[in-house]
């Protein structure tokens, strides 16, 4: 019976010393924070590594993930995700939206964040994963709704990413999560299957009219410059004509008052000095010619026959 006594109490010994030391030594992952509570009351925070707390379940620790990237996704959902909150069940739902044209649109989104203080998240709000979810989906609907279904679709997927980041983190603040956001992205951004086809055709013929507009604005570039071109060489070649004609005409004018100045002085001398100079001229053009005097009769016995070396006669 000794024996017996001797060995329990030895053996509850050994098992209060295993409890003892697994309630009282935990380990804090290098990307995580621990946030230690006193009978349910916050302490401290404890930075990574092996920590000890008092045992028995009166120091309780949880181990948040500070320094990891955490994702929510909307209207579908990964396979093997591990955080409990990235993806519901109500895809549908989530992804069926109505823009501000009043058409119907399927948004698949997605949302990246850490957590930035800890005790605001485990302390502050029920359930905060779950209600960073619908503080979401409702800034996207208030954001698509602001906008057209092809600023949803085609042009306007940035913008309303950014401003959905800054509804959605000034929000966040507001309920005091203690999260940061650093993105949200769009994914898929289509119209509902029905009308899939149509609103394809539609983006097609848009874009068959964007390609000719381009073809038509490159023709116009290369065709107006070069017939611009042409346009100022044919003017300045008729402006250098017209000065040259004007500048020959001045000449003309100038020549002429000297002549005439020439002639008031000596009107005689001018005449037959023009009357030479124009023959000298005009004569040397004539080819052959008899000069004969008034009273001649006939010419005849004035032509001279000659024959050249080859007797042919002139």
């Amino acid at each position: 019976m000794g024996e017996f006594r001797r060995f329990f109490l030895w053996g509850s010994s050994i098992i209060l010393l295993v409890i003892l030391a697994y309630t009282s030594v935990y380990t804090v992952e290098g990307e995580s924070q621990g946030i230690v509570l006193r009978f349910g009351k916050f302490v401290h925070t404890v930075e990574p590594g092996l920590r000890f707390k008092i045992p028995f379940g009166i120091d309780r620790v949880s181990i948040v993930p500070v320094k990891r990237q955490l994702k929510q996704e909307f209207g579908f959902g990964t396979e093997g995700a591990s955080n409990p909150t990235q993806f519901s069940s109500e895809q549908v739902e989530e992804r069926s939206m109505v823009t501000g044209d009043l058409n119907a649109a399927t948004v698949e989104w997605i949302i990246q964040y850490r957590i930035r203080e800890p005790q605001l998240f485990l302390f502050e709000v029920r359930n905060p994963g779950e209600t960073l979810r619908d503080i979401s989906e409702s800034v996207m609907r208030t954001v698509v709704g602001d906008r057209t279904v092809d600023e949803v679709i085609t042009v306007g997927r940035q913008e309303i990413e950014v401003e959905a980041l800054t509804q959605l983190q000034e929000l966040v603040d507001k309920f005091q999560l203690g999260l940061s956001i650093d993105q949200v992205q769009l994914k898929n951004v289509n119209p509902p299957m029905p009308v899939q086809p149509s609103f394809n055709e539609v983006n097609q013929a848009q874009q068959e009219r964007e390609k000719l507009i381009n073809v038509a604005n490159g023709e116009y570039n290369k065709v107006v410059p070069r017939a611009s071109g042409e346009a100022d060489q044919k003017i300045q070649a008729a402006e250098g004509y017209a000065l040259k004609r004007v500048n020959e005409a001045e000449g003309d004018v100038s020549r002429f008052n000297a002549v005439f100045t020439e002639f008031l002085k000596a009107p005689e001398v001018t005449k037959r000095r023009i009357y030479i100079e124009t023959m000298r001229d005009v004569v040397p053009k004539l080819g052959k010619k008899i000069i004969l005097d008034e009273k001649a009769s006939q010419i005849l016995p004035l032509l001279q026959m000659s024959t050249d070396p080859k007797g042919d006669k002139r």
